[in-house]
């Protein structure tokens, strides 16, 4: 099989020849910036700085070198912006706080404050607030909360709605150009185009905002999901006309050269439970979420992503009658989340994307023989009879040993008797 065809046979629940890979097609399947660096040494290809794709969580692009290297079956074709509304363009030379040497956009712009913390602004624009912090010690950014004081009396849910809008002919453009990217390539394909994060959380505070308006701060929009739920929907149903009318655009010109939308990242999973009941699950969200995939499974030959950490068995029913055909990233650590479970309840319904290998414990802090006997122990149980795209559990983390990862990447190789 082609990459193509392998994924397009796990996607249909058939047996592929052998596990298909991801990584570094999403922004939730990725590697930290440092974890790129030490593969490409580890594999001995050509020194060069790596570029930071997505600074909110600085993860590192894969090159098409280190690709071939790690036999990857899925590319992703990204939105034009990053997290912190600027474009990937123009490449310039950063060293990082931990004195790593990358490439990051030329909208890539920052200030230190008086405690050392790196500050990043939204658009790349100094003149406004920064929207991000890299607290010293650190190797990500966590958003700076830019709420305005709430007036109960005059909350507009068009104030939530700035950022959802008819997509502009600059992304769809880029759109088009990321199509002709891939145009050779053998690999399947999984788009990320915006605009269907209904209350993604790291969405809400807006952090490619200049001046967010409208309930930004976390804690507060979680209060709003149960104290003013009128005021959600109002912003989940024009968010979700706005997205059907941009899909329709974006379909035009991407038709089946993807073969996977990612639909949206909201988390609904602590390590133990779950964020709201099924009940509300049901009736804030699916709604919308319905609307999106029923469009997608209507008119293209994709298949629908759901992303959501955390203890979210109780919730993969619902996930399934809201149309979504894969969910990511399976984190087999939390409560209820057994891979045998997880695989002889819903394995013919959903695919599951991730639950490779623990990120929290096994992959940063395991010997590689513990990786090795955990990526053979998942795969023997997610990869029968298809349905499983082999990723870690979420991202790989900054400073995880590059022997391990190697590991992982070897231990796939042996189950799928790659003996080269």
């Amino acid at each position: 099989m082609t990459s193509r065809e392998r994924v397009q046979a796990a996607l249909a629940h058939q047996q592929p020849d052998r596990v298909p890979v991801e990584f570094s097609a999403t922004a939730v399947t990725g590697m930290h910036v440092t974890c790129v660096a030490a593969l490409r040494d580890h594999y001995g290809l050509e020194k060069r700085p790596v570029k930071v794709w997505e600074p909110y969580q600085m993860l590192g692009w894969i090159d098409p070198d280190l690709r071939d290297a790690l036999n990857l079956d899925v590319d992703g074709l990204i939105g034009r912006n990053t997290l912190f509304g600027f474009p990937n363009e123009n490449w310039r030379d950063f060293t990082t706080p931990w004195g790593q040497d990358v490439l990051v956009s030329e909208h890539f712009r920052t200030s230190t404050d008086a405690n050392g913390d790196l500050l990043l602004y939204p658009a790349g624009d100094t003149s406004v607030p920064p929207s991000g912090r890299m607290p010293v010690g650190g190797f990500y950014f966590d958003t700076i909360i830019r709420q305005e004081p709430i007036d109960e009396e005059h909350l507009d849910p068009e104030d939530n709605l700035e950022e959802f809008a008819p997509i502009a002919d600059e992304d769809l453009q880029h759109i088009a150009r990321e199509v002709e990217r891939h145009t050779d390539s053998p690999r399947a394909r999984i788009g990320t185009f915006g605009g269907t994060g209904f209350g993604d959380i790291a969405l809400v505070p807006a952090p490619f905002l200049k001046h967010p308006k409208g309930i930004r701060d976390v804690e507060e929009w979680y209060v709003s999901t149960v104290a003013r739920q009128d005021y959600i929907h109002q912003v989940f149903s024009k968010q979700c006309d706005i997205a059907l009318q941009n899909l329709e655009k974006i379909h035009a010109i991407v038709a089946d050269t993807i073969d996977v939308l990612f639909v949206c990242g909201t988390d609904f999973g602590t390590q133990i439970s779950t964020f709201c009941s099924g009940e509300t699950f049901n009736s804030l969200y699916a709604p919308y979420y319905k609307q999106v995939n029923d469009w997608v499974h209507k008119h293209t030959n994709w298949k629908t992503f759901k992303h959501s950490c955390g203890a979210v068995e109780t919730f993969l029913a619902n996930f399934i009658d809201a149309g979504f055909d894969i969910v990511n990233p399976v984190q087999c650590s939390a409560t209820g989340m057994e891979p045998d479970k997880l695989k002889s309840r819903y394995g013919d319904r959903l695919t599951f994307w991730g639950g490779g290998v623990d990120t929290q414990k096994t992959l940063p802090f395991g010997t590689p023989e513990e990786v090795r006997a955990e990526v053979l122990q998942r795969c023997e149980i997610f990869n029968k009879d298809g349905g499983f795209i082999f990723n870690s559990i979420h991202n790989v983390q900054m400073n995880t040993p590059v022997e391990n990862i190697a590991a992982m990447f070897d231990a796939i190789k042996e189950f799928n008797g790659d003996t080269n």
